[in-house]
C-alpha cells in the first residue's frame, strides 16, 4: 500500500491551471453541484483564514499500448474533491456550475474589505449585501487577469466616504492569498487495485462516504475522450434524472443543444411522458444492467478494468480492448434505455403484482431480472411470452431467497456464467427445484414472514400475490388491496395492537409482526378499534348470515369467506382472543406461505 499513492501540496491557483489545461479531469464535472452556496461561503471563509480543507484525491489511469506499437499516457482523473474544486471554479473563477435541477447557475459570494474580525468577511451575495457599497458583490473579479489592486482601492474608498485605504488593501491582499493556499493532494498510482483506493478513500474521507465501483466506471467514462465517453456519461445521468423527474426533459431540450444533436437524446425523450415509478434508475443500476447484459459478468471492477484496456490474460492495458469495452458498454446502455425494452420489462413486474414502488426494494434483483430479461430476448429459443414468465419467476425467487442481497456481485457474476455456460432453462430448473423446494416452502417461507420488518422480501411478495389476484381489502366487496397498497395507514392489526398490550403486556416485536397485518379502508379499523378478534369477527359473520349492517360491506356469508381466505385469515378467528394470538401467527404464516407457493406457480 506504501508504494500505492504518493502525497503532494499544490497552489489553490495550480490546482484550477491543472484543470483548466486538462492535466487533471474531473470526471463529475457534469454531474449536478450538490453543494449550498453556504458551503462554498464556509469553503473559501476556511481557506482565507489558512484552516484545511481536507485531500483531494487523484488517480492515474493506465498507459495504454497502441496499435502500431508505443504507448498512450493515462489521464490523470478527480476522484475525491470534485465539489470543493467545482466551488473554487465557481466563486473564484466566476464559471456557472449544474444545479441538481441540471439548470446553469452563479453562485457569487460577496466579501467586506472593512471586515472587523466579527463572523465572517464573506457572505453569500443577497439583493441587500449587492446595494450595499461595503460589500464587494462578486469575489471573483478580484482573481481576474485584468484586476487593478490601485484603481479599485480608489474606487472603494469614494463609495465608503472614512474607510481606511490600508485597511482595505490589506483586505484585498488576504483575500488573493487564497490563490497561494496549500492543498494536499493524494496521487493513486494505476497500478492500484480499486479496493486498494477505496480503502485509502475512506480513511482520507472524514465524512466516512464510500466510493462505490460505479463510481469508478462513471469516472473512467467521463474522462474519455476517444470514445464519447463524456457524451456517454451525460446520457446515463440524463436518462436517470428523466425516470424521476420527467418534466427535466423542458430543460435537456432548451438548454442542452449538444445532446439534443446526439443518438441518446432520442433514446430518452419518452421519459417525458413517463410517470411509472416501479423502477427509477440511478447510474449504478444502468451500468450494472448494461455491463451483465452485454459483458457477461458481474463484478464492476472488471469494468473499470476493461474500459482501461485491462487484458487479464497478459496483464497488460491494450487500446483495442478499451476500444470493444466502450463500444459494448455504449450498446448495453442504448438498450437499457430503449423504450420498447424498459416498459415491457416494467410491465412484467406490474403483471407480477409489484404495482408499487414500497414493493420493489431490492434494486439488486431487478437489475438482474432486467439483465435476464434482455439476455432471454436474444434467445431465439424462447418466445416473448415465456420471457415475461420466467423473468417474473426469477425475480420472485431472487426476493424471496434474497438471492441479490448484501454483496451480491459475486453471486450475479457466478449466476450469469452457469446462464452461459448450461443454458437458462438447464440453469432455471436447477436453480428452483433448489431454492424453492417443498421444505422452503413448508418450512423455510414459514419462518421468514416471522418478522416485525415489512420490508422482508416474503412479505413483499405476499402483498404482490394479493395484487396480482385483485384481493379486495379484509371486510370489503370492492377495495382492492392494489388500490391502498402504498398507504401504510390501511395496515391493520388483525390483533389490535392495544388489545395485546392491554391483555398479554405484549411488546411491540409481538404486536408488529407481519402476520398480524392486513389491509382494510380505514372507516373499518375505526370501527373495529380495539376489540378481540373472535368478537368483530363473529360480528360480521352473523351480520352477514342475518343480512345486517355491521362495520364492512360484504352481505354474503359465502363471500365473507372468499374475503377471509383472500387474505389468509385462519378459519377458527371467530374462537380468538389473546390467548389464542401465537396459534393465530403460526397459522396465518402457513396460510400466507401456502398462497404466496399457489402465486409463483401460476406466473
Amino acid at each position: 500500500m506504501k508504494d500505492c499513492f504518493s502525497i503532494t501540496t499544490y497552489t489553490v491557483q495550480s490546482i484550477l491551471g491543472l484543470i483548466g489545461s486538462g492535466d487533471i479531469a474531473i470526471p463529475e464535472i457534469q454531474r449536478p453541484f450538490v453543494w449550498s452556496r453556504t458551503q462554498v461561503r464556509d469553503l473559501i471563509d476556511s481557506l482565507y483564514n489558512g484552516y484545511p480543507t481536507g485531500y483531494l484525491i487523484t488517480w492515474k489511469n493506465p498507459d495504454v499500448k497502441i496499435k502500431g506499437g508505443g504507448t498512450a499516457e493515462g489521464k490523470t482523473v478527480l476522484i475525491d474533491g470534485q465539489q470543493r474544486v467545482t466551488a473554487l471554479m465557481a466563486a473564484l473563477a466566476g464559471l456557472q456550475v449544474l444545479n441538481e435541477d441540471y439548470e446553469h447557475i452563479r453562485i457569487k459570494i460577496a466579501f467586506d474589505p472593512l471586515y472587523d474580525g466579527e463572523d465572517s468577511p464573506f457572505a453569500v451575495l443577497t439583493p441587500a449585501l449587492e446595494k450595499s457599497p461595503r460589500w464587494i458583490s462578486d469575489i471573483s473579479e478580484f482573481f481576474a487577469p485584468d484586476f487593478d489592486s490601485w484603481s479599485f482601492v480608489n474606487d472603494y474608498i469614494e463609495k465608503n466616504e472614512g474607510a481606511d485605504p490600508r485597511q482595505v488593501n490589506r483586505g484585498i491582499t488576504d483575500l488573493k492569498a487564497i490563490a497561494t493556499r496549500q492543498l494536499g493532494v493524494i496521487s493513486i498510482d494505476a497500478d492500484c487495485s480499486i479496493d486498494q483506493v477505496t480503502d485509502i478513500f475512506i480513511r482520507i474521507n472524514s465524512k466516512g462516504a464510500v466510493l462505490s465501483q460505479a463510481d469508478f466506471a462513471m469516472s473512467k467514462i467521463a474522462a474519455d475522450e476517444v470514445h464519447g465517453g463524456s457524451m456517454l456519461r451525460k446520457a446515463i445521468d440524463y436518462f436517470c434524472h428523466l425516470a424521476v423527474k420527467p418534466e427535466f426533459w423542458s430543460t435537456i431540450s432548451s438548454q442542452d443543444k449538444e445532446y439534443m444533436a446526439s443518438e441518446y437524446a432520442a433514446k430518452s425523450e419518452w421519459l417525458k411522458g413517463d410517470s411509472d415509478e416501479i423502477y427509477d434508475p440511478d447510474y449504478n443500476d444502468v451500468l450494472r444492467v448494461a455491463f451483465m447484459y452485454k459483458f457477461g459478468r458481474g463484478k464492476l471492477a472488471d469494468l473499470v478494468a476493461l474500459l482501461s484496456g485491462r487484458d487479464f490474460e497478459e496483464r497488460v492495458y491494450k487500446s483495442e480492448i478499451a476500444d470493444d469495452s466502450f463500444a459494448k458498454l455504449h450498446d448495453g446502455v442504448v438498450r437499457f434505455m430503449d423504450k420498447g425494452s424498459f416498459r415491457d420489462f416494467t410491465l412484467a413486474l406490474r403483471a407480477a403484482g409489484f404495482i408499487a414502488p414500497t414493493l420493489t426494494y431490492s434494486k439488486g434483483a431487478i437489475n438482474f431480472a432486467y439483465n435476464l430479461y434482455l439476455r432471454l430476448r436474444d434467445d431465439k429459443a424462447i418466445s416473448a411470452t415465456d420471457v415475461k414468465r420466467y423473468v417474473q419467476r426469477w425475480y420472485v425467487m431472487s426476493v424471496l431467497t434474497g438471492r441479490y442481497s448484501g454483496s451480491s456481485e459475486s453471486v450475479m457474476d457466478r449466476d450469469i456464467r452457469s446462464i452461459a455456460e448450461r443454458g437458462f432453462l438447464t440453469f432455471y430448473d436447477e436453480i428452483v427445484r433448489a431454492r424453492l423446494s417443498d421444505t422452503f416452502w413448508e418450512v423455510g417461507l414459514p419462518q421468514q414472514l416471522e418478522t416485525t420488518s415489512t420490508r422482508t422480501g416474503a412479505w413483499l411478495v405476499y402483498l404482490a400475490s394479493q395484487a396480482r389476484a385483485a384481493d379486495n381489502t379484509l371486510f370489503t366487496s370492492g377495495f382492492k388491496v392494489a388500490d391502498v397498497i402504498s398507504n401504510i395507514g390501511d395496515i391493520h392489526h388483525i390483533f389490535p395492537k392495544a388489545y395485546l398490550r392491554d391483555k398479554l403486556n405484549a411488546p411491540q416485536r409481538l404486536y408488529n409482526q407481519v402476520a398480524n397485518y392486513a389491509y382494510l379502508e380505514k372507516r373499518i379499523n375505526i370501527a373495529i378499534g380495539d376489540r378481540r378478534p373472535g368478537d368483530y369477527f363473529s360480528e360480521a359473520l352473523y351480520a352477514c348470515e342475518a343480512g345486517e349492517r355491521y362495520f364492512g360491506d360484504i352481505s354474503d356469508a359465502d363471500a365473507l369467506e372468499r374475503n377471509l381466505k383472500a387474505n389468509c385469515i385462519p378459519s377458527d378467528i371467530f374462537e380468538m382472543g389473546a390467548e389464542d394470538y401465537e396459534k393465530f401467527l403460526e397459522e396465518r404464516r402457513k396460510l400466507m406461505a401456502e398462497k404466496i407457493k399457489g402465486y409463483f406457480l401460476g406466473l
